[in-house]
């Protein structure tokens, strides 16, 4: 698992959390959910963008994600990542990070 960047998610008003509205995803120790386009997870008194900080290759996946494929897909910035066994999944140069 990666650690996550903290970048504060500035006047961000909306308060996440169960029955919120944004698709909730288990990362790590706490919850993200799907907001404008990124992730955010409340962290102390305010949001932040959840962010990876480093390239962490998903060693030993064989699974092609895919629109179809069974796994929750994510819009994330510029690409789609997809939920599998409890993590987020994007593809990079031929292989999949651990997001």
């Amino acid at each position: 698992m990666t650690a996550a960047t903290h970048a504060s998610h500035a006047l961000h008003t909306h308060a996440h959390g169960a029955g919120c509205g944004h698709v909730a995803i288990p990362h790590g120790d706490h919850t993200d959910y799907v907001h404008d386009g990124h992730l955010h997870r409340t962290h102390e008194n305010h949001t932040d963008a959840c962010e990876p900080s480093a390239h962490t290759v998903h060693q030993s996946h064989d699974h092609q994600h895919h629109p179809g494929c069974g796994h929750v897909a994510v819009p994330h910035a510029d690409h789609v990542d997809y939920i599998h066994d409890g993590h987020r999944h994007a593809q990079h140069d031929g292989h999949w990070d651990d997001h």
